[in-house]
């Protein structure tokens, strides 16, 4: 495979974890307000830690290209998920913009879940 293309995995797999990694920062800095807003929702706050957990180790996997398959997967089921959960008011179209760009990066992880991570990473094949 070209350089290119080698590049351009990479940078794609680091494009698409970055928003989880400092996601998953952010909720520990506001645990509590994030805690509130999970049970408004209707979702147990005890499963915050494995959310930040997810968000934060998937990301780093999937930059450095480690359990890319595995991490891609349980991202994708986490971005339908959470727009499910969260995203449904269609009658606000910033909601309705966000179940839709939750949808396209659960896609994209797709992608990565069926190809692997490629070449440059440290599981090469996934």
């Amino acid at each position: 495979m070209s350089g290119i293309y080698k590049i351009s995995g990479l940078l794609g797999r680091i494009l698409i974890s970055f928003i989880f990694l400092q996601s998953g920062i952010n909720k520990i800095g506001g645990y509590k307000a994030t805690l509130g807003y999970m049970e408004s929702k209707g979702v147990p706050g005890m499963l915050l830690p494995l959310v930040i957990f997810l968000e934060i180790a998937g990301a780093i996997a999937i930059i450095v290209g480690w359990q890319t398959r595995l991490f891609a997967f349980a991202l994708a089921g986490f971005c339908i998920l959470s727009a499910l959960l969260f995203h449904m008011d269609f009658s606000n179209q910033v909601q309705t913009i966000l179940f839709m760009k939750n949808l396209a990066i659960a896609g994209g992880f797709l992608v990565l879940f069926a190809h692997g991570a490629g070449d440059l990473s440290l599981g090469k094949k996934g």
